[in-house]
């Protein structure tokens, strides 16, 4: 069966008779084009092989001895070929087996008879069946149906018989009904061949579907081959294949016919995988054998698995043509103690090609049938077939490729030999001298680009080597297309070469070798094309040099602001400040806190002396921004901004200083360095207020004095806490009133606005000559003010008498107070009975031991109360010494002259232990001052506390 689904007919057609190939020759001979016949040299792969390759047709004797002779054979996927089974047929008469179909799925086998009698055999059976419907047709061949046979069903199928009559039947494994044994369903006609007006014997039948449910059907007769064509609908394909002959009843069957009759014809389908439609067919018939390639979707389509070869069975030997050159490849000849070559059978699953004769099978292994097969299509320039069967054999795909590029040298076709040159292992230098001498720079700039594309990235000196070549070649190029006025295709060639130069694959290498790069574009002049590099290369400040030296200090500041770097605004600002001032203080503005203002002052002070009054207010413009926006608190920002108001904009200066703040603390520029700048341009009200600032109210008061009286007030008020001080900046006040203003008013205005002058601090002032109508009230105030004080004096006394009698009067029921403490009373401290050690009883109830409450209160007590209460011990100590000496029998006069001083000594020792009672029993440890100021101290020492830690573990 055979399947045409684009065409009517087979494409690709040859015809070759057996007596074609001019002699038989060895498959050494003919398998391989040795590489000197090819004319390759220097290729890179060395061919090394470690044993000797196996010819592709390999022949097998199968292990099988058959008790008669063999007359029939049908093969599929033989797993175990040395374990036959044995079916016998149950026939006695001298029927013989004519033919046997075997479907290729290997389920279904027919056995027809010479008697034109067919039988069936299931392979999971071993009963043989007959078919009924069948007999009286001598069956000649079937037509398989691949799409819905089953195991047990064949689906229908085609039937063809020696008097060229093809019927449709179906045959079923399962068993029928009671009244319906017999395993074929239906038998019936539908078509009829002929050839010369006679009923021709139907050789071959091959079905097969293609695209949008089409059929195409086969059949072969001695000497001709038709097709038949037909459309199944949708879901029809169980009813047969009637309706695609009856399609065809009206018009002639399309059919092929060859004038030869050899008696009988053979037709082979190439499929390379089971249930795939074919891919090419053979039909040997008396000519010769005719074949062709079955192309589903183009024409001569090669891109799939091919049959190359033919293998033709002679009555004594086997030969294997190839069907690209015709040349014989392969002969096989049997001894004649096998007897003669009957038939030779292809496994469809397997791909084994099975020969038998009377006496004994053969099978043929084919290994890498194509495995030559690119010398061939190399020999006949066919290169793109030769890749295509050397793909996974880089040593060949290296000569194809070099041959294809010497076929294309020759040719003139440069670019294309430069392209397949740069995908061979040849020497570079012989291939780039070949195009040098040849002058084709286009072609070698193409070998090179070629050749890049291909290397690695580790190989970092070639790819250096080819990157700086490259660049050559394209600026000789693009210096010849200007010169000669090309105006278009040198756009095109600087387009290429800016993508070559933006390339990401050689990116690293153009960084690497940049002043190689740019030392050639300088060479040959092109501006332009440098300033792209640069910008490839991210060399920003060379494009913003270039940029400035032709003046464009526009295109400059966009270059900067696009890519925002610090380093090249700090470097390029003072240049282009100078000529586009505004334009540079936005830019400025917009990059905001990632600019150092620090960093700019340089420039900006350079311009805002010797520069334009646009420079200069574009200057104080971006120091407002930095301290009013950024919140810079920078010393050098704040002062430049300061000399800058008091050069240019004094207006802004008092507010400026007014805001900054009146505390030290909150101040970010230099005070001394502000009121000498305010001081060298005469703003003294500027400088009062630096003063006031700094605390020099005096200073501040006598410049005040100098501007507004009113002012020398605010100022005169401000030391609240030293009453001394502002009596004496008031006197400064009054004194510039009475003898520089001559004005009394405004010097009793000063007594009213300060409580701490008096009319005789100021009456010193004045003249003698002023009359005392000027003072009567303020004298008359003043002595009021006394009387009042004297009667506040009074009252005070009387009230400190009052309070010293109580005191007494407390003191003296202090001394008669008593506590009574039970024998079983207890230290709060220790816990231990308290009367058996010196003890303190304090009114809140709490009784500590002496040294107890040493002990609790010692911890809380500040250094020099420590200090102190040491020394008090010690003196203590010392005084308990002289005591016990002076118990000791002593001389009559040395007892009188001791008694002298003994009541010193003991007022001493009491005096000591009254002192250290004022430490430590003050108050009560825990109920005084002392446990709540150490409410906030932990329980544990920080110094002891790892100690204490480790305790608990």
């Amino acid at each position: 069966m055979l399947v045409f689904p684009t065409a009517p007919s087979p494409t690709s057609m040859q015809l070759m008779t057996p007596g074609s190939s001019s002699s038989s020759r060895s498959a050494q001979q003919h398998s391989r084009l040795s590489t000197a016949s090819i004319g390759i040299t220097h290729s890179g792969f060395v061919n090394v092989r470690l044993e000797e390759e196996k010819p592709i047709f390999n022949k097998q004797r199968i292990d099988f001895t058959p008790p008669e002779r063999i007359n029939h054979l049908a093969v599929i996927d033989l797993a175990k070929p040395d374990q036959p089974n044995q079916t016998e047929l149950g026939r006695k008469d001298d029927s013989k087996v004519h033919r046997l179909f075997l479907d290729p799925t290997g389920s279904h086998l027919l056995i027809c008879l010479s008697t034109s009698e067919c039988l069936y055999l299931n392979r999971n059976t071993q009963k043989v069946r007959s078919l009924s419907r069948w007999r009286g047709h001598l069956v000649e061949s079937v037509g398989w149906n691949k799409l819905l046979g089953s195991e047990t069903n064949t689906g229908p199928i085609l039937v063809g018989t020696s008097q060229g009559i093809i019927f449709e039947a179906e045959i079923s494994a399962t068993e029928g009904s009671l009244f319906n044994t017999n395993p074929d369903q239906y038998f019936r006609q539908v078509h009829s061949l002929e050839e010369d007006g006679k009923p021709a014997p139907v050789c071959c039948l091959e079905v097969e579907r293609g695209l949008e449910n089409k059929y195409f059907i086969i059949a072969t007769t001695r000497k001709r081959l038709f097709q038949f064509v037909g459309k199944l609908a949708e879901g029809s394909e169980q009813q047969g294949f009637s309706s695609i002959f009856s399609q065809n009843h009206d018009l002639l069957p399309s059919f092929q016919e060859f004038p030869a009759n050899m008696g009988y014809s053979e037709i082979t389908f190439y499929t390379p995988k089971l249930r795939t439609s074919p891919k090419a067919f053979a039909w040997m018939m008396g000519n010769g054998v005719l074949y062709g390639q079955l192309d589903y979707v183009r024409p001569d389509s090669l891109l799939s698995d091919v049959q190359f070869h033919f293998l033709l069975l002679l009555h004594d030997r086997v030969k294997a043509i190839c069907t690209l050159n015709g040349e014989v490849v392969h002969e096989d000849v049997f001894p004649d103690k096998f007897g003669t070559l009957k038939k030779m059978i292809k496994d469809p699953v397997g791909g084994l090609v099975w020969i038998y004769t009377e006496r004994a099978v053969f099978r043929y292994h084919i290994q890498r049938e194509a495995r030559d097969v690119w010398q061939m299509y190399m020999s006949m320039s066919k290169f793109d077939l030769a890749k295509e069967y050397c793909r996974d054999r880089p040593e060949c795909m290296d000569m194809v490729l070099a041959e294809e590029a010497e076929h294309c040298f020759r040719n003139k076709r440069y670019l294309e030999s430069a392209k397949c040159y740069a995908m061979t292992q040849n020497y570079f230098e012989e291939i780039a001298l070949k195009f040098i001498e040849a002058k084709q720079e286009e072609a070698l700039k193409e070998f090179l680009l070629k050749k890049l594309s291909n290397l690695k990235a580790g190989e970092r000196t070639q790819i250096t080597l080819l990157v700086t070549w490259l660049a050559e070649l394209y600026l000789n190029r693009l210096g010849q297309l200007e010169s000669d006025g090309n105006a278009a295709v040198a756009q095109e060639t600087r387009d290429e070469f800016r993508q070559f130069l933006g390339n990401s694959r050689h990116k690293e290498c153009l960084y690497n070798n940049r002043s190689t790069i740019y030392d050639l574009l300088a060479s040959h002049g092109n501006v332009d094309d440098m300033v792209y590099f640069s910008v490839v290369m991210q060399d920003y400040e060379r494009v913003i040099s270039h940029y400035c030296q032709h003046d464009d200090y526009g295109a400059a500041l966009d270059v900067l602001s696009k890519h925002c770097d610090q380093k090249l605004f700090y470097k390029f600002s003072p240049v282009l400040m100078q000529h586009i001032p505004k334009q540079v203080v936005d830019a400025w503005i917009q990059m905001g806190k990632r600019l150092d203002p620090k960093k700019l002052i340089p420039a900006l002070m350079n311009y805002s002396q010797m520069g334009s009054t646009q420079q200069i207010s574009e200057t104080i413009r971006y120091m407002e921004f930095c301290v009013y926006e950024l919140t810079v608190t920078e010393e050098a920002i704040h002062n430049y901004l300061l000399s800058l108001y008091a050069k240019y904009k004094p207006d802004s200066l008092l507010w400026y200083l007014e805001q900054a703040g009146v505390h030290v603390s909150d101040i970010h520029y230099d005070l001394k360095y502000a009121l000498r700048l305010c001081a060298e341009n005469g703003y003294l009200r500027a400088c009062v207020l630096v003063y006031r600032i700094m605390e020099l109210y005096e200073e501040a008061v006598d410049l005040a004095l100098q501007v507004d009286v009113d002012l020398a007030k605010s100022c005169a008020d401000l030391p609240e806490d030293d009453e001394e001080l502002r009596k004496k900046l008031w006197l400064k006040i009054a004194r510039h009133v009475v003898q520089e203003e001559k004005d009394v008013k405004k010097a009793m205005n000063c007594l009213s606005s300060c409580n701490l002058l008096k009319i005789e601090d100021i009456l010193p002032f004045f003249p003698d000559f002023v009359t005392i109508d000027h003072f009567k009230e303020a004298i008359c105030s003043s002595l009021e003010e006394y009387n009042q004080h004297i009667e506040e004096l009074k009252q005070e006394m009387e009230e400190a008498t009052e309070s010293a009698k109580r005191i007494r009067e407390d003191i003296q029921e202090m001394r008669n107070k008593y506590g009574v403490v039970d024998s079983q009373e207890k230290c709060a401290a220790c816990d231990f009975p308290l009367l058996n050690r010196p003890f303190y009883l304090f009114l809140c109830g709490h009784m500590f031991h002496y040294d107890c409450l040493f002990q609790e209160v010692t911890p809380h007590l500040t250094a020099f109360k420590q200090s102190r209460l040491e020394e008090l011990q010690r003196k203590l100590a010392a005084t308990t010494l002289s005591s016990k000496s002076r118990q000791r029998p002593a001389p009559k006069d040395e007892e009188d002259a001791s008694s002298l001083g003994k009541g010193s000594a003991g007022t001493s020792r009491e005096q000591i232990k009254s002192d250290m009672d004022d430490i430590i029993a003050s108050e009560c440890v825990y109920c005084g001052e002392l446990m709540i100021k150490s409410i906030d101290k932990p329980f544990i020492d920080p110094q002891k506390f790892e100690e204490e830690k480790s305790s608990w573990l």
